[in-house]
């Protein structure tokens, strides 16, 4: 048989055209995953109490920390507070700027959220009274989210119940590519069920998506998970979808899409557990962290997302092991981030275990080829 021949001018639209073919059908051949060295590890902050749960954001030309601290440990205690540090050289150097706690209440879990130009903390709280709440009077029913909140980084509110979040445990924030509308993750028991009490109570959590149109007063919009309610963080996609991922049961995760109005989602699970889940994008590609169980305890891992795949890469451990997690991200640009968490891992001088705040530097060494 004759071979066709095809003419110079027509080889560049075929092309250009088989290339759509195998995009469109999705086999295309994936980027090549950015190569990632973690530099510069440091403690940042060690007070002798029991330091957890950060976040990280950039605002107003200086880097913020926000952190819990607890003179008695991990648990639920009313002395627990939240601090906030700030940097105005890169993460080298810290000072502090704020600190708050909530009365008869434990305050864990704080986030940062930018909303109509003002810099939000959000906590959720545990009511615990006066002392150590015992594990088996945990009631989630009786939680309620509180925010403070600056205009300047230097002036901030008294912290605020926030309207439409009692019996929600609230977690990560995100604001609309617009600016106009927030949401919040916030999981509760379904039907707030009394019928059993304690830690457990109901077995059936829902992760609730609330929205606010100032960052105070919240209302439901929708159940993005229907079972295993539980932290969750969120990003805008490009063409406008919410895309959320969830810390799950046995031993996986969650993903779910949603498009505006945010009613419905589908949902997809992803093989690892992910405690204190972060997601965010950096250097072109969607980034996972949190806690993961290893043969030699939990440790904080940093993963690539592919999302269609529902696969994840890992690409980091950092320094960690015993209580830890809960990392924050920040990009300064497709080369370089800086990333917190805290651990249990170290010892003080006397061979006591410390639960500290740490940072380091994610550095991309492949000179940014896809």
């Amino acid at each position: 048989m004759m071979a066709m021949r095809i003419l110079p001018r027509y080889r560049t639209l075929l092309l250009v055209l088989l290339s759509f073919a195998t995009l469109s059908s999705g086999f295309a051949e994936p980027s090549r995953l950015p190569e990632i060295g973690v530099e510069n590890i440091r403690r940042v902050f060690h007070n002798g109490e029991h330091n957890a749960f950060t976040d990280l954001i950039e605002w107003q030309g200086k880097l913020w920390l926000t952190f819990r601290s607890c003179p008695d440990g991990h648990m639920v205690f009313p002395t627990s507070r939240v601090i906030v540090l700030s940097s105005s050289d890169e993460g080298k150097t810290w000072l502090p700027e704020h600190e708050f706690s909530v009365a008869r209440r434990d305050v864990r879990d704080p986030h940062f959220l930018e909303f109509k130009g003002k810099l939000f903390i959000y906590t959720g709280t545990w009511w615990s009274g006066d002392g150590e709440l015992p594990r088996e009077d945990y009631d989630i029913n009786k939680h309620l989210g509180y925010g403070v909140f600056t205009a300047d980084g230097k002036s901030w509110s008294e912290p605020q119940p926030l309207e439409g979040t009692y019996g929600h445990y609230i977690w990560r924030a995100i604001a609309s590519p617009d600016g106009e509308t927030a949401y919040l993750c916030a999981r509760r028991k379904q039907s707030y069920s009394e019928l059993e009490t304690g830690a457990g109570g109901t077995k059936i959590m829902e992760g609730a998506l609330l929205e606010s149109a100032d960052g105070i007063n919240w209302r439901f919009r929708s159940l993005f998970q229907e079972e295993q309610g539980n932290e969750t963080d969120f990003i805008f996609e490009a063409d406008g979808k919410l895309l959320a991922l969830s810390r799950s049961g046995g031993g996986k995760s969650d993903l779910a899409r949603s498009e505006p109005p945010f009613e419905k989602w589908q949902r997809s699970t992803l093989p690892a557990y992910i405690g204190g889940p972060l997601l965010t994008r950096w250097a072109g590609h969607y980034l996972v962290g949190g806690r993961r169980n290893g043969d030699q305890g939990p440790v904080t891992t940093l993963y690539w997302l592919d999302k269609k795949q529902g696969e994840l890469s890992e690409f980091a451990t950092l320094p960690s092991g015993g209580d830890n997690s809960y990392p924050g991200l920040h990009a300064f640009d497709d080369q370089r981030a800086l990333v917190s968490w805290y651990s249990s891992h170290e010892k003080d001088a006397d061979g006591n275990v410390i639960t500290a705040i740490y940072l380091a530097d994610l550095v991309r060494k492949d000179g940014g080829a896809e």
